[in-house]
C-alpha cells in the first residue's frame, strides 16, 4: 500500500477544512495536519503577518513547500490553505489522491466568517473578493477533487458523515 494521505481537504476559507479534517481523523483513527497551521509554525508568525512583511509570492512558496512535505510524509487527513491549489506542481502532487472538494456559497462563508480583515485576500470588499476568488479557484477544486462535499447549512458532524460516504471510508 502506498504511504500519502487518507484523504486531503480543500476548498474555501472559512468552509470549515480544519473542523471537518480534525473529526474525520478522529474517526478514522489517523493523526490531522493543516498545511497553514505547518506554516505559521515554521515561520513564527501569522498568515497575514507573511503577506505584509514578504507579500503574496513568497507566501505561495512556502505554501507550495509545506503542501509537498505533508503529501509526501503524514498518512493521515491533511487539510490544504484555501489558495494552494492555484499552483500546477501543487495539482499534480493531488492527482491520485482521495482529494475532497468542500464547497460553499458566499452567503454562507459570510454566516461563518463575517468575510472579515483578518483574511489578507480579502481586505477590501470582502464579498465582492471572495467572489472572484472562487471564480479563479472553482474549477481548479473541481478538477482535482475526487468527490466534492456541499458544506451549507451543514453542521461539521454531517459533513463529515458525506466525506466518509463519498470516499466510502469506513469509520475507525
Amino acid at each position: 500500500m502506498s504511504t500519502g494521505p487518507v484523504v486531503v481537504l480543500i476548498g474555501p476559507m472559512g468552509v470549515g477544512k480544519s473542523t471537518v479534517g480534525r473529526l474525520l481523523a478522529e474517526h478514522l483513527g489517523v493523526g490531522y495536519r493543516d498545511t497553514d497551521d505547518d506554516i505559521v509554525e515554521a515561520e513564527g508568525r501569522t498568515i497575514a503577518e507573511i503577506f505584509v512583511d514578504e507579500g503574496e509570492p513568497a507566501f505561495r512558496a512556502k505554501e507550495k513547500a509545506a503542501v509537498r512535505a505533508a503529501l509526501a510524509a503524514h498518512e493521515g487527513v491533511v487539510a490544504l490553505g484555501g489558495g494552494a491549489v492555484m499552483d500546477p506542481d501543487t495539482r499534480a502532487l493531488l492527482a491520485g489522491q482521495r482529494v475532497v472538494y468542500l464547497s460553499m456559497e458566499v452567503e454562507e462563508a459570510v454566516r461563518r466568517t463575517g468575510l472579515n480583515v483578518a483574511r489578507p485576500l480579502l481586505a477590501v470588499n470582502p464579498r465582492k473578493q471572495w467572489r472572484e476568488l472562487m471564480e479563479a479557484r472553482r474549477h481548479l477544486y473541481e478538477e482535482v477533487a475526487t468527490a466534492v462535499v456541499a458544506t451549507d447549512g451543514r453542521g461539521p458532524d454531517e459533513v463529515t458523515r458525506d466525506v466518509l460516504d463519498a470516499l466510502e471510508l469506513k469509520q475507525g
